[in-house]
């Protein structure tokens, strides 16, 4: 494999131009929020690859803290969506109010209209208002009414679940889970970690003031990052899994077969791509390597997998069948 053999791709000298308000992202980020740094890197992957992270884990692990501070830090509009059994989809994109004197109805924005979007614990919510947020997602565009209203850019939807044997909670409609570039797991923090969200406590969590990356930075990384350059052989690495994930005999896989009712859809395929190359940009390469796909393949498939009954069942989880995917198909 020859990661510089096109003439077109991002150049070493362009890659490292905004090295230092990357790190110093990271860095101010990561001195509001205690560990979860596999977390926050593959939040900052699905920003650049301009797409949607659906982060699940159970109350109190500082979902709402991570995308706040990440708001602070860039400069950019944010609001919270709280999520509960009683939401309209008009309490997200907004409704028609009838204006007396012009007699005529005019739109009322809802909240969805905003940079930055914290879907709280969305799947508290009924599948007709989770679906509220597919056109926004997929098409940075929302419909009140007869007309269309194009959403503010960058368009960044964090979402939050928690895990779907809680009570009052409802799974997220296939189409809608397939909207998140990724799907990360929040875990419980380390006892060293969980020293020092006491010491932070007793002493004062850090207050972000200012913000320390432009948002236009943010585009032109974006820009950037879309220029990384992916060998063949890498394509073909990734179809290679997606197919197995469709048709697992193909791939001598048959034991996987009675586990997977639907594999990952197209969209998956170009969600590895767009956030390998974010990925890539990151580790400041110019080109994407296996590595790469292998590190974000349970971030982007585990939530396009539709398993069977008896995968639950026999308690195969997503998780486990990227793995053994990953074992047996082959690395370029």
């Amino acid at each position: 494999m020859n990661p510089i053999s096109k003439k077109d791709h991002i150049s070493k000298e362009n890659l490292n131009s905004f090295k230092d308000e990357l790190s110093l992202l990271n860095q101010q980020w990561q001195s509001v929020i205690v560990g979860q740094h596999d977390v926050l890197e593959k939040i900052l992957v699905a920003l650049i690859a301009n797409g949607h992270v659906l982060l699940e884990g159970v109350p109190g692990l500082a979902k709402t803290l991570i995308i706040s501070t990440l708001s602070k830090l860039l400069g950019v509009e944010y609001k919270r969506i709280q999520f509960t059994p009683d939401m309209l989809p008009s309490d997200i994109i907004g409704t028609q109010i009838y204006n007396a004197s012009k007699q005529s109805f005019e739109p009322k924005k809802g909240p969805i209209f905003s940079q930055f979007i914290l879907a709280d614990e969305i799947n508290r919510a009924p599948a007709k208002v989770q679906s509220a947020l597919l056109e926004s997602m997929q098409e940075k565009q929302v419909t009140i009414g007869t007309k269309t209203h194009k959403l503010p850019e960058p368009f960044f939807v964090l979402a939050t679940q928690n895990p779907i044997d809680q009570d009052g909670t409802y799974p997220l409609p296939e189409a809608q889970m397939d909207r998140f570039i990724f799907k990360t797991l929040l875990t419980y923090p380390s006892k060293e970690e969980e020293k020092q969200i006491i010491q932070r406590f007793q002493s004062g969590f850090p207050v972000i003031t200012k913000s320390v990356v432009e948002i236009e930075t943010i585009a032109k990384i974006q820009k950037e990052a879309s220029d990384m350059y992916i060998d063949e052989k890498v394509s073909e690495y990734i179809i290679r899994l997606i197919d197995a994930t469709r048709f697992p005999e193909n791939h001598g896989l048959d034991q996987l077969k009675p586990y997977i009712r639907c594999g990952a859809s197209p969209r998956a395929t170009l969600a590895f791509i767009s956030a390998a190359k974010a990925y890539a940009y990151l580790q400041h390469r110019n080109y994407v390597i296996p590595e790469d796909i292998k590190y974000l393949a349970f971030d982007i498939l585990r939530h396009r997998l539709n398993l069977t009954f008896a995968a639950e069942a026999e308690s195969m989880t997503g998780d486990k069948i990227i793995e053994i995917i990953l074992g047996n198909v082959e690395v370029p």
